[in-house]
């Protein structure tokens, strides 16, 4: 099994300093440190535990660190930066494993830049060697990229031509939508295995300055000083400790405070029931920061976070998630009210966008989503998102009967229409009524109030709303029609449907990146018997199939 769980006391491949307002991450891969045998992690090279803990790096930046204004990323190692994802791993992984990798690796990044985004917390890369592949993708998340000038160390983007497949981790991206490369300039540097460095790396904007040796830390040290200048995050504030997460796995169930799953293998589901909150949250922001990681939207958006991300890597035959929950919507409605009216709060921001970036991982999950709404369930506000984001959603119209358990409501809240958008920019309200802004205006005017499901269906809310007659078989029937179906088609389709709407820099690395690098990974001229990637390294040259498809 892998554990996404780590803390700084168990890095083996990044180091961790602080100095003033500038924390430096500093990239030092143990070579015999990789998560399999077979392979060595030379030259910076990454697996996923290596991402694993940057992941992790990075949350505790945000959320222990609140002085912390600018960061910066270099490499431990003299005269080369990072040699990008290890081919050796990448060669001997299963197709599951190397998709939901680079999956991972580019929501890292992208958290990367969320941080300057909505954290006010810069990043500077100091590329000290050679950055190839990955290691160069890594260095495009940051906001400012100083390269080493020695004459030898260059940026590239390798994949094309040494391997036969794309940089997965959204390079070809970020270089023309980020950095504004021109799209010629772009397409030489993709296909040439050396890379570019010196003055032209500068001139084509693959990286922004040019930086001797003997001054590179100096400079990137007065870089990241002049950033921390204009953030608006607290010097004097105390950070929350991100204590370890309470989770219990046996056989078939995965338990964790807030959150129970009972795992059916015969029928390929996961029934996951999110609990609200057992009392009142705190309202204020001092008793937030006094409740830390008990306060329950963030001990929530911890557990959701390590639940989707073990589903997805450990337990990749369970092709559906059957969403519940149970408390009181009250106190769901109360924890909302609390992030809305302590906004400007440091922590509070930092708990909504950790909310924020944990449903986009939802959404980008190959998984088919299914929400239930019934009885005694507390689908309201940033919990309604639970609703909003399923493929198919059913309420009980009604009661079951024998039950004393009221019939089902749902309740938006101000959560809903803004603080938690979707990869395309759109809340998940927007995504679903394109265009159609008097029905959103409809659903906000119906904040506070309890919509039962003859309502919430007239408002677009949920899919279908059958009665206790017809409930069980209803729900039964789509969840085992689910299992029936191809998990590539399914895939493929719900990828396709989820984001309506603009294409943003997420969308396209998620949906377009992504739809290309899961076939080309399959495809001979990568992974075959003579592909690149199975002989990378043996000195053979790969046998490509030269067709276009």
């Amino acid at each position: 099994m892998i554990d996404f769980s780590t803390n700084p006391s168990q890095y083996k491949h990044w180091q961790l300093s602080f100095d003033g307002p500038v924390a430096t991450l500093a990239m030092d891969v143990a070579e015999d440190g990789g998560m399999a045998p077979g392979y060595e992690l030379k030259l910076n090279s990454y697996d996923l535990g290596v991402d694993i803990e940057l992941y992790d790096a990075t949350q505790r930046l945000r959320f222990e660190h609140p002085e912390i204004k600018s960061v910066i990323i270099t490499s431990a190692k003299d005269r080369v930066f990072c040699a990008g994802a290890n081919i050796a791993m990448l060669g001997t992984s299963t197709h599951a494993h190397k998709v939901n990798f680079c999956k991972f690796t580019n929501e890292t990044r992208n958290g990367i830049e969320d941080s300057t985004t909505n954290s006010d917390q810069k990043y500077i890369c100091v590329v000290n060697g050679t950055a190839a592949g990955g290691g160069y993708e890594l260095a495009l998340a940051a906001d400012y990229i100083m390269l080493i000038d020695d004459g030898a160390s260059t940026v590239s983007l390798p994949e094309v031509p040494l391997l036969a497949v794309l940089p997965g981790t959204g390079g070809l991206t970020r270089v023309v939508d980020k950095r504004n490369v021109r799209r010629d300039h772009a397409d030489y540097f993709c296909t040439l295995n050396e890379g570019i460095k010196g003055k032209r790396a500068v001139d084509w904007k693959f990286v922004d300055e040019l930086v001797p040796r003997s001054k590179l830390m100096d400079t990137a040290k007065e870089r990241a000083e002049e950033f921390a200048k204009d953030s608006s995050r607290p010097a004097d504030a105390k950070g929350i400790e991100l204590t370890p997460l309470k989770r219990e796995i046996k056989d078939d169930e995965i338990n964790y405070s807030n959150i129970s799953v009972k795992i059916d293998r015969d029928g390929l589901t996961a029934e996951i029931i999110v609990r609200g909150p057992e009392k009142e949250p705190e309202q204020v922001a001092a008793a937030i920061h006094a409740a830390g990681v008990d306060f329950w939207p963030l001990a929530f958006a911890r557990e959701f976070d390590d639940l989707i991300l073990h589903m997805r890597t450990n337990e990749n035959e369970i092709t559906t998630w059957v969403f519940k929950s149970e408390g009181n919507a009250d106190f769901v409605a109360a924890a909302d009210q609390a992030l809305i009216d302590n906004a400007d709060d440091w922590l509070v921001r930092e708990i909504t966008n950790y909310l924020k970036r944990t449903f986009k991982r939802l959404d980008v999950s190959s998984r088919s989503v299914i929400t239930l709404v019934e009885p005694g369930s507390c689908f309201t506000g940033t919990l309604m998102e639970l609703v909003l984001a399923a493929d198919r959603s059913f309420m009980l119209d009604g009661t079951f009967e024998g039950s004393n358990i009221a019939a089902a409501t749902l309740q938006p809240s101000e959560m809903n229409f803004g603080a938690l958008p979707m990869c395309n920019d759109l809340t998940r309200l927007q995504t679903r009524f394109l265009d159609e802004d008097d029905k959103i205006s409809d659903i906000k005017a119906e904040i506070g109030n309890d919509l039962d499901a003859e309502a919430a269906e007239d408002l677009g809310l949920v899919t279908f709303i059958p009665d206790d007659i017809d409930w069980e078989d209803e729900v039964r029937i789509a969840i085992e029609e689910r299992a029936s179906y191809s998990g590539d088609a399914l895939t493929g389709m719900e990828a396709s449907l989820r984001f309506a709407g603009p294409e943003t820099l997420e969308t396209k690395i998620f949906g377009r990146l992504s739809a290309w690098q899961n076939w080309i990974f399959q495809r001979p001229n990568a992974v075959g018997e003579e592909g690149a990637l199975k002989l990378f390294g043996t000195g053979k040259q790969a046998n490509f199939d030269r067709k276009r498809v």
